[in-house]
């Protein structure tokens, strides 16, 4: 079995920096793309960052300059560095990865169980 556990998730002022973090963990062979998606009240789930195994990134535009993507390929983790927080950044946080559980088994999509990030004075 295969879980994605997420932790960072709070409540900050605006201007404010957090940090997120999400671990895979279970019966992994390997691990392709990683990345963050988020979800607001009454909107469409939206990619924020994505990472691949090799470090190519792709960044909502909301969020370019603000957000930064990292992974560590070692401890099957990814992580999501927010800075310059808005109100409009709030939402739930989920990570994703693409994961392959043995050598002659098809990638599938594995989800975090969600992080709620609240920006607000």
């Amino acid at each position: 079995q295969v879980q994605l556990v997420e932790s960072g998730g709070d409540l900050v002022q605006p201007g404010g920096s957090l940090r997120l973090s999400c671990a895979a963990s279970g019966n992994i062979f390997m691990i392709y793309d990683m990345g963050w998606y988020r979800q607001s009240a009454g909107k469409q789930r939206e990619l924020v960052a994505a990472i691949t195994r090799f470090g190519n990134t792709n960044y909502a535009d909301s969020v370019k300059g603000r957000f930064t993507i990292s992974r560590d390929n070692a401890k099957n983790t990814v992580s999501l560095q927010m800075n310059s927080l808005k109100p409009e950044d709030t939402a739930v946080y989920y990570c994703y990865a693409d994961i392959k559980i043995s050598y002659r088994a098809d990638t599938s999509d594995y989800w975090g169980q969600g992080t709620q990030v609240t920006v607000s004075s």
